[in-house]
C-alpha cells in the first residue's frame, strides 16, 4: 500500500521524504518492525517511542510517522509529522488493513464489570443465530470458532485492526469487543467505527492510572461522545453514571433496567445455582446465570440484538441455552455437598454483586466462605474495601494472594486487613498461599455452604516478581475435592 494512502485521513502537519513509496506494514513496538514498516512513534505512559526511531530504522522502517522530526534523518526514510501520535497510530492501523470496522457490525462494551460477559454471549447468541461473528475480549479472542489467545482486554490499535481485518477476510458480519477505559483514553480504537455501544456500570477500578474516579469515568464517556448518528448507544439505568455517558452522544439512545421504566426491562421469577426465571419484557425464559448483575447483563445482550435487528423470540430462546463465561460465577460442587464458585470480581463492587447473587440463592441454609486477595501494582485504595465487603456479606474470609506481581504479597494482605473492622477481625485469616487458603476453606466447609473464590477468574496464572507461575482456581479446588 502507497504510504499517502495509509495517511489519507491524518492531518500531516510537515514531512520530509517520498509519501508515494509502498509500504508493507505497520508498528509502535520498535522491536517488532521489519523491512518496509511505518513505524509510529508514541508517547506512553512508561517510555517514548521517539527514542526507538534509530533502532526502527536500523531493523528496516521505510517511513517514521512522529510529533517532531528528528535534526538528523536518514536517506531514504520518509518522516511524516502529527500533532497527536497516539491518535494517528489508529489511523494509520485501520487505513492500512482496508478499514475493516466499516465492512462489520462492530459493538463495543464499555464499563467497570459485566463487559466480558456481555461481548462475549453477544458472540456466542449471533454464532447462533446462524451469524459468523468475532470477538475481541479479556478472555479469549474469536474469528468464526477459531481461538486466539488475548493478552489485553482490548489490544493495542495494530494488533486490533491485524484482528478486524482477519475477521472481515475470512466473513465475519458481526463483531464484539470490550473497550477499557485505558484503551479508549489511549486511542486504542481511534479510526473504528462502531454500529453500537454498550454501557454496563461504572464502579471504582484502574485509578492507579486514571488519577481520579472522574478521569475513570469521563475516558468511558469518551466512547459513546464518539459514537456516530448511525449507531446505537445502550446505557443501564440502575447505574447512576448510566444517563451520564448519553449526554453528548450522536447515537441512537436506548435503555435497559431492572428497577425502572427503560425501553428494555427485566425482572426474576426465580432463582436457584442452576440457573433464572426471567421476565424479559413481558415474555417469560429461562437461563443458566445468577445474580441480578448477570439480569442487567442479559438486558444489555438482548437489547443490544434487538437494536441489530434480530427477532424477540429467536434472542430469548437462544439466550435459554447460553452459559456462564469462563471464570464468571462458575460453580462447582464436592462430594461432601460443598458448592464452590469461581469468579473474577477483582473489585469492591463486583465481589459484593456476587455475594449478593450467593446470598439470594442461598438464603439461611448454609455458610459463605470467601478466598480472595488483590492485586499488585495496581489500585491501592480498592484494598481495604475488598476486605471490609468481603467480611459484610461472608460468614469466614480467607485472605490471599491475588496476582502480587513486584509487590510482596503480606504487605498486600496488610493493606486489605486495614480496612476491617474489630468485629469483622475474628472471622478473616490471612493464608499467603493461595492454594493453602482453597485447601482451609473446604476444610472449614460443611455440607450446604458455599465457597467463593474470588479475583482471578478464568486467568490461569499468578503473577509473582514478573514471572506467571501455572496457577488456576478450578484446576486447584476439583484437586482440593478429591483429596
Amino acid at each position: 500500500m502507497e504510504l499517502s494512502a495509509v495517511l489519507s485521513r491524518i492531518e500531516v502537519q510537515d514531512y520530509h521524504g517520498d509519501l508515494h513509496r509502498e509500504i508493507f506494514g505497520v508498528n509502535m513496538d520498535s522491536r517488532r518492525v521489519e523491512q518496509g514498516d511505518v513505524f509510529v512513534a508514541v508517547r506512553g505512559t512508561v517510555t517514548d517511542g521517539h527514542q526507538f526511531i534509530p533502532i526502527a530504522i536500523q531493523k528496516g522502517a521505510a517511513a517514521i510517522v512522529c510529533e517532531h522530526l528528528p535534526d538528523e534523518k536518514t536517506e531514504g526514510v520518509t518522516y511524516v509529522k502529527v500533532a497527536d501520535s497516539e491518535r494517528a497510530v489508529g489511523e494509520v492501523a485501520t487505513a492500512f488493513y482496508g478499514y475493516p470496522s466499516e465492512h462489520l457490525q462492530l459493538v463495543g462494551v464499555t464499563g467497570t464489570n459485566g463487559k466480558t460477559t456481555i461481548a462475549t454471549l453477544l458472540y456466542e447468541l449471533f454464532t447462533h443465530l446462524g451469524y459468523k461473528s468475532g470477538l475481541c475480549s479479556t478472555v479469549c479472542n474469536y474469528i468464526g470458532r477459531e481461538r486466539l489467545p488475548a493478552d489485553h482486554t482490548t489490544p493495542d490499535p495494530v494488533t486490533l485492526n491485524r484482528l478486524l481485518g482477519q475477521m472481515v477476510e475470512q466473513g465475519c458480519i458481526y463483531a464484539f469487543m470490550e473497550c477499557s477505559s485505558h484503551a479508549i483514553q489511549q486511542r486504542r480504537i481511534a479510526g473504528l467505527r462502531f454500529k453500537g455501544g454498550i454501557f454496563t456500570n461504572l464502579t471504582r477500578d484502574h485509578l492507579d492510572y486514571h488519577g481520579t474516579f472522574e478521569h475513570y469515568r469521563d475516558a468511558k464517556k469518551a466512547f459513546f461522545d464518539g459514537l456516530g448518528c448511525d449507531a446505537f448507544a445502550l446505557t443501564n439505568l440502575d447505574d447512576r453514571n448510566g444517563l451520564f455517558m448519553l449526554q453528548n452522544t450522536q447515537a441512537q439512545k436506548r435503555t435497559y433496567s431492572q428497577l425502572r421504566q427503560a425501553d428494555f426491562h427485566a425482572k426474576i421469577l426465580e432463582m436457584t445455582f442452576e440457573g433464572m426465571a426471567l421476565d424479559i419484557d413481558g415474555q417469560e425464559v429461562h437461563v443458566p446465570l445468577v445474580g441480578k448483575f448477570n439480569v442487567s447483563n442479559l438486558l444489555a445482550i438482548y437489547g443490544a440484538a434487538l437494536l441489530l435487528g434480530e427477532d424477540a423470540v429467536a434472542i430469548l430462546t437462544t439466550l435459554s441455552t447460553l452459559h456462564s463465561v469462563s471464570g464468571r460465577f462458575e460453580a462447582m460442587r464436592s462430594p461432601k455437598g460443598v458448592t464452590a464458585i469461581v469468579d473474577y470480581a477483582h473489585t469492591p463492587d463486583a465481589l459484593v454483586n456476587v455475594l449478593n447473587a450467593i446470598g439470594e440463592v442461598l438464603g439461611h441454609r448454609g455458610r459463605v466462605i470467601t478466598v480472595c486477595g488483590a492485586g499488585g501494582n495496581r489500585d491501592k485504595g480498592k484494598r481495604p474495601q475488598m476486605a471490609y465487603e468481603a467480611a459484610r456479606l461472608s460468614d469466614r474470609v480467607i485472605l490471599t494472594s491475588d496476582n502480587p506481581r513486584g509487590e510482596e504479597p503480606q504487605e498486600i494482605l496488610n493493606d486489605m486487613v486495614a480496612g476491617l473492622k474489630d468485629d469483622q477481625k475474628n472471622r478473616v485469616l490471612t493464608i499467603v498461599d493461595r492454594k493453602e487458603a482453597i485447601r482451609t476453606a473446604y476444610m472449614l466447609a460443611g455440607r450446604g455452604d458455599v465457597i467463593l473464590v474470588a479475583g482471578k477468574g478464568h486467568e490461569d496464572y499468578q503473577e509473582i516478581k514478573g514471572v506467571k507461575h501455572h496457577f488456576d482456581d478450578k484446576e486447584v479446588i476439583q484437586e482440593v475435592f478429591q483429596s
